[in-house]
C-alpha cells in the first residue's frame, strides 16, 4: 500500500480530522511522488542509507579525536547484528517502541563519546558522569571570559540543541531502519545470519584491520567503560576520605614546624598552564629555553642560586586548582569529589603549616578568583587579595583578568613590601599563561604600571583569541611567549624587590591542552627554587635538582603530591601523625 494511502487510511481510522489544507498538502505530495517515481525511490534509497550509516557510525565512534579516523569505522558492530535480530523478532508496536529506545540509546552514547573526546582535547581524561556536570559551567565562564558573554551563551545554546538533535536523529534513524527490516522480513534475516557468521569467524580468527579487529563490541565497550568509571568513582570517594584524615604531619606540634626557614619570606607561585613542553617543544622551547637562562643570569649577577626539578601534575590541560591543592597537601588531587573532600578535612597544607607554626603572616594573591573562595581558610591564608582587591583598572587579557607584571606588583604595594613584625609567607598564582594565550602581554617599566591603564594599548594591539585557538601552530608560539612573560615578572620581581631574605618557590600548575602538547601522556611540570641564603639551597642538596632555572631532561622527577612531605622534611619539620 502506497505510503500516502496508509497516511490517510490511518488518519481516518483514528478519526482525525483532516483540513482540506492538509488534504490537499497530501494530494500535491502523492501526485509530486507519482510524477517523478526515479526520483522518489531514489531519495527513499538514499534516506534508508544515511539513516544505516549514521546508526553504524554511533556504534563504531571512537571517544578520542586521534581515534576518528575512517579506518575505525571499516569494522562490523556487533550491536548491530544483535540490534536487527531483536527488530525482526518483535511485533510492530513493541518493535516501534524498542527501535526509538535502541536509537536514543545510540544518541546518548555519542554525546558522551563527544564529550569524552572534548574532555580528552583539554583535561587529558575522559568525561566523569558523577563528577564533571559542573566543569561544564566552568568551561561556559572561561568562554564568557575569553570571548565575550554572546559568543559563550551562543555556543552554550549550540551545544545543548546539537545534543537534542542528534539523540532524535539517532532515534529516527533506527525507528525507519526498524521499518526497513519489518517490510524485507527474508533478506533482512538472511543478511543478520550472514554477518553474524562472519563477525563470530573474525573474532574467533583474531581478523584485524589496521591494527584493530574487525568484529567490534565498540558501544558495549563505551558502555562498559563509562559503567566502570562511575563505580571506580563511587568506591574512591570512601577511600580517599580516609586518606585525608591519615597526616604525617598532622600532629607535629607548631615550634617543630618549618624551623630551618625561620626568618625568611617565602613565596610559592604557580604559573598557569608552565608544562615540560615549554622546555622539549622545538617551537617553544628555544624562546622559553632563552628567558630561563638570561633571568638566571641576571639572579645570579643579583647574588641568587636556583635548583630545578621536575613533578608530574595530577592534572592537564586546566583545573589548575588541582595542582594547586595536590601540591600543598600532599595528596593525590586529580578530580573535583577528591578536591572537596580534601578541602572539607583537617589536612594541613603546606601554606598552613606556615600559619600553624605562628612564624609567618600568610597571605594569598589570587587574580584569578572572581567569586567567593572559602578555600583560603584550608589553605591557611590569613588574608587573601582576589581580582577586585587589587586596585587594577588596565583591561583583561583574554581570560586572566590582569598582568602578571601588575600582580606581583600589587602584591609588592599590598604585602611584600609593608613592614611587619614578622616574615611572609605567600602564595602567589600567576594567570598571563592562561590559554588561549591572546592577546599575550608585555613587559612596562615597573614605575609605569600605575593603576594597570598602561596595558590598553598593548591588549588593543594584541592578537584576537579566535584567530590563536585555531591553529595549533599559533597556539603554540603564543603559549610560548606567555610562559617567557610569565617567569619574566616573577624573576624581574625578585630581582627588584627580593631581599637576602626572600625564597621563592615557583612551578607550573599543569601542561597545557592537547592543542600545544599534542596527545602526550606526560604530565611533568618545571620546579624551581631560589634563595640567597646558601643555606636554604644546601638543605635540599639531596634532593638532586639541577642548578638553574632550567631543570635538566634526567632531572629527578617527582608525584607533585610528594613535594609537601619533601619540603616540610627538607626545612626540619618532625613527622607526628595523626591518629585516627
Amino acid at each position: 500500500m502506497p505510503v500516502f494511502t496508509r497516511v490517510l487510511t490511518r488518519l481516518r481510522a483514528l478519526r482525525v480530522p483532516l483540513r482540506p489544507r492538509d488534504a490537499r498538502v497530501l494530494v500535491r505530495l502523492r501526485a509530486a511522488r507519482d510524477a517523478h517515481p526515479s526520483a522518489h525511490r531514489a531519495l527513499r534509497i538514499a534516506g534508508h542509507v544515511l539513516a544505516a550509516v549514521l546508526v553504524l557510525s554511533a556504534l563504531l565512534m571512537p571517544n578520542t579525536a586521534p581515534g576518528l579516523r575512517p579506518d575505525r569505522f571499516t569494522r562490523i558492530p556487533a550491536e548491530a547484528i544483535v540490534g536487527a535480530v531483536l527488530l525482526l523478532a518483535l511485533p510492530r508496536r513493541p518493535r516501534v517502541v524498542f527501535a526509538a529506545l535502541y536509537g536514543t540509546g545510540l544518541g546518548v552514547l555519542t554525546v558522551l563519546n563527544l564529550l569524552d573526546i572534548g574532555f580528552s582535547e583539554y583535561l587529558g581524561r575522559g568525561f566523569n558522569l558523577v563528577l564533571d556536570w559542573g566543569l561544564l559551567d566552568d568551561a561556559l565562564s572561561y568562554m564568557r571570559d575569553s570571548m565575550g558573554g554572546f559568543v559563550a551563551n551562543a555556543a552554550a545554546v549550540g551545544a545543548v540543541l546539537l545534543a537534542l538533535l542528534v539523540v532524535v536523529v539517532m532515534a529516527l534513524a533506527t525507528v525507519r531502519l526498524g521499518n526497513v527490516i519489518a517490510r524485507h522480513r527474508a533478506r533482512a534475516g538472511q543478511g543478520a545470519m550472514v554477518a553474524g557468521t562472519v563477525w563470530i569467524t573474525c573474532a574467533s580468527l583474531g581478523l584485524q584491520i589496521s591494527g584493530l579487529p574487525v568484529a567490534s563490541d565498540r558501544a558495549a565497550d563505551t558502555l562498559r567503560g563509562q559503567t566502570q568509571r562511575v563505580v571506580d568513582t563511587l568506591r574512591d570517594e570512601a577511600a580517599f576520605a580516609k586518606e585525608a584524615r591519615t597526616d604525617t604531619f598532622g600532629a607535629t606540634p607548631p615550634g617543630q614546624l618549618l624551623p630551618d626557614l625561620r626568618g625568611k619570606d617565602v613565596v610559592i607561585a604557580f604559573i598557569e598552564s608552565y608544562g615540560r613542553v615549554a622546555l622539549e617543544d622545538p617551537l617553544i622551547e628555544p624562546g622559553v629555553t632563552r628567558t630561563l637562562d638570561t633571568r638566571g643570569a641576571a639572579l645570579a649577577a643579583a647574588g641568587y642560586r636556583a635548583r630545578s626539578g621536575w613533578l608530574t601534575s595530577s592534572t592537564y590541560g586546566g583545573s589548575s586548582w588541582l595542582g594547586h591543592s595536590t601540591t600543598l597537601s600532599g595528596l593525590w588531587i586529580d578530580n573535583q569529589q577528591r578536591y572537596r573532600t580534601a578541602t572539607h578535612s583537617d589536612r594541613l597544607t603546606l601554606t598552613a603549616a606556615f600559619r600553624k607554626s605562628g612564624a609567618w603572616d600568610t597571605v594569598g594573591i589570587m587574580p584569578g578568583v572572581q567569586k567567593t573562595w572559602p578555600e583560603a581558610e584550608w589553605y591557611g591564608l590569613d588574608k587573601v587579595y582576589d581580582a577586585f582587591e587589587m586596585g587594577y583598572e588596565g583591561p583583561k587579557f583574554s581570560w586572566s583578568t590582569m598582568p602578571d607584571q601588575y600582580a606581583l606588583e600589587a602584591f609588592e604595594r599590598l604585602e611584600h613590601g609593608r613592614k611587619r613584625s614578622r616574615p611572609l609567607m605567600s602564595e602567589v598564582i600567576l594567570t598571563s599563561s592562561h590559554q588561549p594565550w591572546a592577546p599575550v602581554p608585555e613587559m612596562v617599566d615597573w614605575e609605569d604600571l600605575g593603576d594597570g591603564s598602561v596595558f590598553d594599548a598593548i591588549e588593543e594591539e594584541g592578537r584576537d583569541a579566535s584567530e590563536v585557538m585555531a591553529d595549533s601552530t599559533e597556539s603554540r608560539m603564543e603559549y610560548g611567549k606567555s610562559v617567557s612573560y610569565s617567569v619574566t615578572a616573577l624573576t624581574e620581581w625578585l630581582e627588584r624587590y627580593g631581599t637576602d631574605d626572600t625564597v621563592l618557590v615557583f612551578l607550573g600548575d599543569h601542561q597545557p591542552v592537547a592543542r600545544v602538547t599534542g596527545h602526550t601522556k606526560n604530565r611533568d611540570v618545571p620546579v624551581t627554587v631560589v634563595a640567597k641564603d646558601p643555606e636554604v639551597l644546601k638543605k635540599i642538596d639531596g634532593w638532586r635538582w639541577t642548578p638553574g632555572l632550567r631543570p635538566a631532561d634526567d632531572a629527578p622527577v617527582w608525584k607533585m603530591d610528594a613535594f609537601r612531605d619533601r619540603f616540610l622534611t627538607a626545612y626540619g619539620s618532625v613527622p607526628r601523625p595523626t591518629k585516627r
